[in-house]
């Protein structure tokens, strides 16, 4: 049974930084996709940042690129994002999420491509 736990959440001023972290378990997690995901208050869901553990390619949303990094950990099985120059526009619920291994089914961006995911750490940024 694959379980994905989120820490690291927290609040910080604009300008600070938080690094999520996702630990993972129940599978192996060295070739699939895992992503974060953040949900705003009567937002929908939507999709921060991706990577391919096997080959380590990175996908970013607008909003973030050149601010947030996504990586893995050396045993592939904890996912992290460092978030740089946060802005309240990043408050939200963050979510790991980790698709089935081998099926990259629909885009990284999509809810619909991920089969796993954790009950999310909050992110509060104030002005």
């Amino acid at each position: 049974q694959v379980q994905l736990v989120e820490s690291g959440g927290g609040s910080v001023e604009a300008g600070g930084s938080l690094r999520l972290s996702c630990a993972a378990s129940g599978s192996t997690f060295s070739s699939r996709r895992m992503a974060w995901f953040r949900q705003a208050p009567g937002k929908e869901r939507e999709g921060v940042a991706a990577i391919y553990t096997g080959s380590g390619s990175t996908f970013y949303a607008d909003a973030v690129k050149g601010r947030f990094t996504i990586s893995q950990g050396d045993a592939k099985n904890t996912l992290y994002l460092q978030m740089n120059s946060l802005k309240p526009e990043d408050t939200a619920m963050y979510y790991c999420a980790a698709d089935v291994p081998g099926s990259f089914f629909g885009s990284w961006y999509e809810q619909r491509s991920y089969t796993y995911w954790g009950q999310g750490t909050q992110v509060t940024v104030s002005s």
